[in-house]
Order: structure tokens, then sequence, then C-alpha cells
């Protein structure tokens, strides 16, 4: 599609839809809808000459009234977070299940012409997950179906509504299984970070404090891959323009041990902490990895930003925000990445 298509991203206060709003005005985009739950002096990146709104999508009515006028339409939108989160909020989790049905049919309705929807590696059975060597998942490995409690399970059914709308009622859908994406512009404090920035987080406040000390969930031998936030954009605009039509992995092949995570982040922070391990900590599955045959096979691509390079920018912004924090500069997560536009 060309630059002049109107473009729709949900979830685009936070994470991942924040960078790909950034992504499509850098590529010329200019009609380009953002809309998010959150006040939109929270969002993490908010562009004047994009169209923000906030719009609670559990309802219907404002589902369509994002869609309305659309061509494509990206759907980031979820309640998630941490495996802390994960495991604390299931209801709330699979409750996002309204958001991605209503958007289903107010692309339908209003007549978009393709429709990505974000999943996740949590859709994967749990039974094939046990192991810490890192197995590296399939796509077909989601089945026979035993996913994540809550957020896997609605991430596995919201794939395959994306599935019969394609198959009855020829919307062009296309879905990516994200595997722990992380980088700059993400949230870092406050209980829905993920292990790269929680990480980044705790390696700073045991620095800056003098404690020299880190806590660490669970008994650091979990195995993840993570995907730098600028692979993870190119990914779902390379799997949007492809002709996959089966979800498929959008991760980081490189796995290594959340203690060799912390290596890494200790090395860049040029310390050397005393590990606490708290076992009885939320700690998700013991190994997983992307199995990235299928990406390689369609797009010739693969994530390949080494977890270094993308820890030493994300370590690097943590950084600046949390002495920003600490001096009490008010919402200097967000400021900085609208100067240009506002």
């Amino acid at each position: 599609m060309a630059s002049t298509a109107r473009v729709v991203v949900t979830g685009a206060g936070g994470f991942i839809g924040g960078h790909l709003v950034s992504a499509f005005r850098g590529q010329g985009y200019k009609n380009i809808r953002a809309v998010d739950v959150k006040p939109l002096d929270e969002w993490y990146q908010r562009f004047d000459d994009v169209e923000n709104l906030k719009l609670d999508l559990n309802e219907k009515e404002n589902c369509e009234t994002a869609a309305k006028g659309m061509d494509e339409i990206y759907n980031l939108a979820a309640n998630m977070g941490g495996m802390g989160f994960i495991e604390a909020n299931k209801a709330l989790c699979m409750l996002s299940v309204l958001i991605n049905t209503h958007m289903l049919q107010a692309a339908q309705k209003h007549g978009a012409k393709r429709f990505f929807y974000s999943s996740s590696a949590c859709v994967y059975n749990g039974d094939k997950q046990k192991t810490f060597e890192a197995p590296s998942l399939k796509e077909e490995d989601a089945y026979p179906a035993m996913a994540e409690d809550g957020y896997g399970w609605e991430k596995l059914f919201s794939e395959r509504m994306c599935r019969h709308f394609r198959e009855d009622f020829g919307l062009y859908t296309r879905v990516a299984r994200f595997h722990n994406v992380y980088g700059p512009w993400g949230t870092w404090f406050g209980g829905r970070e993920k292990a790269p920035a929680a990480i980044c987080r705790k390696v700073i406040e045991a620095k800056l404090s003098g404690t020299n000390e880190i806590e660490i969930w669970g008994s650091g031998d979990q195995t993840r891959s993570f995907m730098y936030s600028d692979d993870c954009i190119k990914g779902i605009q390379m799997i949007m323009d492809s002709n996959i039509l089966e979800p498929i992995n959008l991760g980081s092949a490189e796995a290594v041990t959340i203690n060799q995570l912390v290596d890494i982040v200790e090395s860049i922070a040029g310390v050397k902490l005393k590990r606490r391990y708290d076992l009885s900590a939320p700690k998700g599955v013991n190994g997983r990895n992307s199995d990235n045959t299928l990406i390689q096979k369609y797009l010739r691509w693969e994530p390949d930003t080494t977890l270094r390079a993308g820890l030493e920018k994300t370590y690097a912004w943590i950084y600046d925000q949390y002495q920003a924090r600490e001096r009490g500069d008010a919402g200097v997560v967000r400021e900085s990445s609208a100067v240009s536009a506002r």
C-alpha cells in the first residue's frame, strides 16, 4: 500500500503502538489515526500531526469510530504486561477478546482493506516449554492447545477469529506472534514492565543507590529470546505486505537465560551485583525461543538486532528516565517523543 493509505493503530499510546505510529510518520504516511484508552498525556509517544483519539475499544461503538474511513487496521490494543501482571490479571487479559472481536466486525462493516493482529508466544503449548534448554517453538506447536492461562488463551482465540473473518468474509488478515519485545519508549516501572526493562531498572537502582544487589524472579535459569522494537516494527510491516495467511513467529532466535540477561545489563552498567532469587515470584514457563524457519522462508529475513546492541539503547533510555524521575521532572517519558511535532 502507498503512503496515501489511511491507517489506524490501536494501542498507539503504548510501547509497540507508539513505535509503529512513529514509523508510519517517518515513511510519509499523512492519514494516521492513533487510538488508546489512556489519557493523551499518558501516551509514550504522541504526535500533533496524527489524529489522536482516546477510546475504550472494549466498547463496540468505539471500535467503529476507530475503523471508520480507514484502509488498514493495526490492532495492538490489549490488557497486558509482564509475567507478574499476566498471572495476577487473567480475567482482565481475557477481556481483550472484546477488542479484537469488535475491531474485526468494524473492519468488515466499514470496508477496511487490511487487518493486522498482534498475537503472542504465550499461545504455545505449555508442555513444550518445561525444559530450560530454550526449545525453539514452531508455529505448529500452538496445537494441541494449552496456552498461557488467561492472556495466551485470549490471543489464541483471537487468532482464530482473524482466520475465520478471512475465510468467511474475505477480510485480508495477517497475524504475528510476538516474542518478548523490548526497547526505549516502553513501560519500565509500575508492574507491567517486561524482563529487559525490569532488569535495566533494577541494575540502575542498585548502582545509583549503592546497594549493589538485585532481586531476580525465579532461579534465573529460565530461557527466553528478546526482540528489539525496531525489528518488531519492520516485521509487522513485512508480514502485513506478505502472502502469509497463518500466524507466524516474530521474534529473535538469540536465546539467553535470565541470568545471562542480567550479565549483559551489568556489563553495560559497569557493575557486578549480588543476586537474590525469589523462587515464589511469577516466572512463566521454563524455556521459550522463536523458531524462525518460516519467516526466513517467506520473507528471507528475521529479527537480527543483537541483544547486547538493543539493551545498550534501552538501558541508556531507562537511565535517563530514571534520573529525570528522581529529579521530579514530571512527564519526562512522553515529552521528548513529540518535541518535533508539538
